[in-house]
C-alpha cells in the first residue's frame, strides 16, 4: 500500500473522528442544557394572583404576567444589571448586607432566564427587593432617586413619567418596571438553605 493510500485514509479517520467530536460536544453542551433550562422554567412562579397593590393597573393575573415580563424587559434594556446584581455572594459580607447567600433555586423560573447576575455594586443587590419597599417609594425613586436617596449616583428615568393637570404620574412601562422589581424574591417564603447558609446562619436550637 503506498504512503498516499495510508495518509487518505488516516486523514479519514481524523476527519470522521473530529466529525463525532464536534457532534457530540454540540449535543452535550448545546442541546442538553437547552432542555435543562427549558425544563426548569417555572412560569407558574410569575403569578398566582394579581398583588392588591397592583389591581389597579393589572385587571388579570394574564395582564399582570404579561406587565413583569415587560418590566423585565425594561430592566434589561436599561442596564439596571450593570450596577445592581441579582446574586448574594458569600464574600465582603455580603450576607449581613443582604441576607443568606443565593442559591440556584432562587433561579429557576422564567423571569430569571437569562440569569442577571450582574458583578458591580454600584447600587444594593435586588435579588429579593421585592416588598421591602412601597410603589410609591419605587416610582420616586425612578422619577429622581435623589428624592429618596440623596448619595445616589443612579441616573433619574423621567421618560417613563407623564404630566397629568400638573401630577407626574407614571406611564404603563414604568408601572411594569416597579412591578418586577416588587416581584423579585417573592417567591422565597423563608431564607435559602443552602451549606454555606447553614454555616454563617445556623439552624435555632
Amino acid at each position: 500500500m503506498s504512503k498516499q493510500l495510508k495518509w487518505e485514509r488516516f486523514s479519514s479517520v481524523i476527519l470522521y473522528a473530529g466529525l463525532l467530536c464536534f457532534l457530540f460536544a454540540f449535543v452535550m453542551l448545546g442541546i442538553v442544557p437547552a432542555q435543562m433550562t427549558k425544563a426548569s422554567k417555572r412560569d407558574d412562579e410569575l403569578a398566582k394572583s394579581v398583588p392588591d397593590n397592583f389591581k389597579e393597573a393589572y385587571a388579570t393575573v394574564e395582564t399582570y404576567r404579561q406587565g413583569l415580563i415587560r418590566g423585565r424587559d425594561i430592566y434589561v434594556a436599561e442596564a439596571c444589571w450593570h450596577c445592581h446584581s441579582q446574586y448574594v455572594r458569600p464574600v465582603s459580607n455580603e450576607v449581613l448586607r443582604y441576607g443568606p447567600v443565593s442559591t440556584p433555586g432562587e433561579y429557576e423560573n422564567l423571569l430569571q432566564l437569562p440569569q442577571l447576575f450582574g458583578t458591580r455594586r454600584v447600587g444594593p443587590d435586588l435579588i429579593r427587593e421585592g416588598g421591602k419597599r412601597t410603589n410609591d417609594w419605587h416610582f420616586s425613586h425612578f422619577y429622581n432617586p435623589r428624592s429618596v436617596e440623596p448619595q445616589s449616583v443612579m441616573p433619574s428615568y423621567t421618560w417613563y413619567f407623564e404630566n397629568v393637570d400638573g401630577k407626574v404620574l407614571p406611564k404603563p412601562d414604568a408601572v411594569a418596571l416597579v412591578a418586577y422589581v416588587q416581584w423579585l424574591g417573592s417567591w422565597i417564603n423563608q431564607p435559602p438553605t443552602s451549606a454555606m447558609n447553614d454555616i454563617i446562619m445556623p439552624p435555632a436550637e
